[in-house]
């Protein structure tokens, strides 16, 4: 399952602080790097997105606490979808009502 996490520094965090703790936290023997699927800094930095592939929400969890205190998370489980494939479920399902 793929899981959005959107994270937004706290205030008065420092670029060094979570520098720290992404190295630290790439040293140890666990699959966070590998679920990781892709990593977004919006403009300006302090903010953006992972996109992290997981069985349940506890391995989100598991992956995102080590940086709890240094940024808020908000977290979504996601589908992925093809436009053409989408457009016509949505034909489908107009023509059944």
């Amino acid at each position: 399952m793929l899981f959005y996490c959107r994270f937004t520094w706290y205030p008065g965090t420092a670029r060094e602080e979570v520098a720290r703790r992404v190295v630290e936290q790439d040293g140890l023997n666990n699959s966070f790097a590998t679920r990781i699927k892709s990593w977004h800094t919006l403009a300006g930095g302090g903010a953006g997105f992972l996109m992290v592939e997981a069985e349940t929400p506890r391995d989100i969890s598991e992956i995102l606490e080590p940086y709890m205190d240094l940024m808020s998370w908000d977290v979504h489980a996601v589908t992925s979808n093809t436009y053409r494939e989408k457009v016509n479920e949505l034909k489908k399902q107009l023509k059944d009502v």
